[in-house]
């Protein structure tokens, strides 16, 4: 689905229809042991970070993600050592320490950079990431920003890291000045790709087996949220703004046949699950959604049905997931050999963890499904996955004078009629709980508008047939933070911040 421009070496695509997502923002990194004040080299100068300029000739307390890190002993920006991340195609090289602070308090952080798409930030339970970035080049250059604590933050991660691809970068005199906290702890090292969450530090690595999903939550209103805009979205502040309980996370793509949050974060890691604990704490739940218009979907990715299998199911279990949706549209929707792979994991999954709900998001026109959308559901049923909803993405027709509230609800009924020619003994009430409409709220690509009238309409439509799921794209825009008139940060049209959220809430089902 349509997605906002971002500060990041590959942009986010503009809200057009590349639907639900594109590349992930700057990243963070729960990695690194707590630096101890005491024997702090920098503490002279009220510089929090333990050897922050290198000069002990090692690496730690600095811990790098896969080994990616290393000290050189030339080409610093002063002394005689430097940080190197050695960035590779799968790998950003995050390398980061964690440091005691105290509530409530703004500190400063900067460090110098050599390098092409260097990353500073911080992340810690309670702050808003504040990371910073520069497109880099030969010469050495200077990151600066600040953030302030929450009330019950007591550590920050402070990370730097590269991007996929773009060749090492060095990193020196990096300082985090303001009161230290008390005495650390250490925690348990982390490894991989990219595992920080910009708005709060990930919850731990999960282990394989069989999860233990959260109680079966209905979730029949749960818009998509962007989780690669920047920065980074708080499902749970939106949710107490729009009077919302549930998301679709978008998205999760593949680096190869490696799941990946927009190709920035390993869902292995449990990135932004303090995020859905959340949610669930107050009574709601997540879809999270594979695919999207931007990146490549993990059926492209990976070449077996056994490793992709193994992808989903290991993101299922970082984050004990009851719903997981599949959005195919572009290229992808038209590969029959990976919509039947996909088709053959997911019965797979299914079986692995029983209960858990599958949709598919798929491109529709006011006239229903388009031949390959309806045979990517046909292929699920074939290779025996229960498929939960059906989810249109009803936007962008590019039809000019089209009443897009009229033509939402008349393409929910073109796919009733589909769904009861691919599923002929279920019940009408049986088929409609099978049908999910996601608009596009305000502006669409084709500058058609889809307004508050429309989502009122849609909502009387569903309680008269109960359907599955009502979503929108994307909950991002409801806040209405226009800048430049983007319309990844508002819909372009006249509204109060929310205002769909809590119009999509009046519906229960």
């Amino acid at each position: 689905m349509p997605s906002a421009p971002q500060p990041a070496p590959t942009h986010r695509r503009p809200a057009g229809r590349t639907k639900l997502l594109s590349l992930g923002a700057a990243t963070a990194l729960a990695a690194g042991g707590l630096a101890t004040l005491a024997g702090n080299a920098g503490a002279a100068d009220g510089n929090l970070l333990a050897n922050p300029g290198l000069e002990s000739g090692a690496l730690s307390p600095w811990s790098c993600s896969g080994g990616t890190g290393s000290v050189v002993n030339s080409g610093a920006h002063s002394g005689s050592y430097a940080l190197k991340g050695a960035v590779g195609a799968s790998d950003t090289a995050q390398c980061g320490q964690t440091v005691t602070v105290q509530p409530n308090t703004t500190y400063n952080l900067s460090a110098w950079v050599q390098g092409q798409y260097v990353y500073l930030g911080t992340t810690g339970s309670g702050v808003t990431d504040p990371a910073t970035w520069t497109p880099g080049g030969a010469n050495w250059q200077q990151l600066s920003t600040s953030f302030t604590t929450g009330p019950a933050t007591t550590s920050v991660t402070v990370y730097l890291h590269g991007w996929y691809g773009q060749g090492a970068y060095l990193a020196d005199d990096i300082t985090l000045t303001g009161p230290g906290g008390g005495n650390p702890t250490t925690p348990p090292p982390t490894s991989g790709t990219p595992t920080g969450t910009p708005t709060s530090g990930p919850t731990g690595t999960p282990t394989g087996g069989p999860s233990t999903p959260p109680p079966n939550v209905a979730v029949p209103v749960a818009p998509y949220i962007d989780m690669g805009a920047w920065p980074t979205p708080s499902m749970p502040d939106m949710a107490k703004s729009g009077n919302l309980k549930a998301y679709t996370m978008g998205f999760v793509t593949g680096v190869g046949c490696k799941a990946s949050w927009f190709n920035a974060y390993d869902p292995r890691t449990g990135w932004a699950k303090d995020q859905i604990d959340a949610l669930r704490a107050a009574g709601g739940d997540v879809k999270l959604s594979f695919g999207g218009a931007s990146g490549t979907e993990l059926a492209a990715a990976c070449t077996t049905v056994d490793s992709l299998f193994a992808e989903y199911d290991a993101v299922v279990n970082a984050y004990n997931l009851r719903y997981v949706d599949f959005d195919i549209e572009g290229a992808a929707i038209a590969d029959t050999a990976s919509n039947d792979r996909r088709s053959a994991a997911l019965a797979k999954l299914q079986q692995a963890h029983p209960g858990l709900k599958v949709s598919f998001t798929l491109p529709v026109l006011p006239e229903g499904l388009t031949s390959e959308g309806v045979a990517i559901v046909k292929s699920a049923r074939d290779a025996g996955v229960a498929v939960d909803l059906v989810n249109i993405m009803a936007m962008d027709y590019y039809r000019t004078g089209t009443d897009y509230g009229n033509a939402a609800v008349q393409a929910a009924q073109a796919l009733f009629g589909q769904l009861k020619a691919l599923y002929p003994a279920k019940t009408d009430a049986q088929l409609w709980a099978m049908v999910g409409v996601t608009p596009m709220i305000g502006e669409n690509d084709d500058h058609q508008i889809y307004n508050q009238a429309a989502a009122q309409q849609l909502v009387t439509f569903a309680r008269q047939n109960h359907l599955g799921l009502l979503a929108f794209w994307d909950a991002t825009r409801d806040a209405n933070a226009c800048t430049g008139g983007s319309l990844s940060k508002c819909t372009n049209i006249a509204q109060q911040p929310y205002e769909f959220a809590k119009i999509f809430a009046q519906y229960a089902g």
